[in-house]
């Protein structure tokens, strides 16, 4: 598995399409966030960036190789290492950007009535949740369950969106939980649903992974 990741990680540097992910999640957050105010807005802002730019990172390591070397690839590890290994690679980029953010936000932001501890841990599990969330996101709108590219990014567009208003979707509540502690300058860090981001994302990728044995 440690040659596979090193084999997509060296794939998707060599074809800079990591580079506009990247700046639309810069974008985001240098545009929504400003120094100075309320530290658990802005967190609330540079975690649900995350998800879209997740989803968007996922979709480009799972259509990033060519269809023959991705069968050269598939012979000699099996598909469905490989299909993990892309997965793997497409979430766990955008995660350490969103760690990189939450650290320079927590820094930056008004903590008046939070501690910067409380709001750092809050930060990173929010900023977890959302990308394990547009990972789950991304793996279901590429291959093996959508190949032309209008459908698929269609798919990713309608599927970030539905994540962040859907009752039950742990990007949702995350979300919830830092806005309404930004009108109080208190709020829980959210636990349960980071977790259950990633029990969702776990489940998704091993269904994923099955599928692209079984039909391609």
């Amino acid at each position: 598995m440690t040659a596979l990741l090193r084999y997509q990680s060296g794939l998707l540097l060599r074809s800079q399409r990591w580079l506009a992910p990247l700046l639309l999640y810069a974008a985001f957050v240098g545009v929504g966030v400003r120094a100075g105010e309320p530290v658990l807005g802005a967190l609330g802002f540079t975690a649900a960036a995350l998800l879209p730019v997740t989803a968007w990172a996922v979709r480009i390591c799972l259509t990033q190789e060519p269809p023959a070397a991705r069968s050269v690839v598939a012979a000699a590890a099996g598909r469905a290492r490989a299909h993990l290994a892309a997965l793997l690679v497409g979430a766990a980029w955008p995660v350490l950007v969103g760690a990189v953010a939450v650290l320079g936000v927590t820094a930056l932001g008004d903590r008046r009535g939070v501690p910067a501890p409380a709001a750092l841990v809050t930060g990173l599990l929010a900023a977890l949740t959302c990308a394990s969330t547009g990972a789950v996101v991304g793996a279901l709108t590429a291959r093996p369950f959508l190949g032309p590219p209008g459908w698929s990014v269609t798919a990713l567009v309608l599927g970030s969106l539905l994540a962040f208003v859907t009752t039950g979707s742990p990007a949702k509540h995350a979300m919830t939980a830092l806005v309404t502690g930004a009108r109080v300058t208190t709020a829980d860090p959210p636990w349960l649903a980071c977790a259950g981001s990633l029990l969702l994302a776990g489940a998704t990728a091993v269904f994923a992974c099955r599928a692209t044995a079984r039909l391609e």
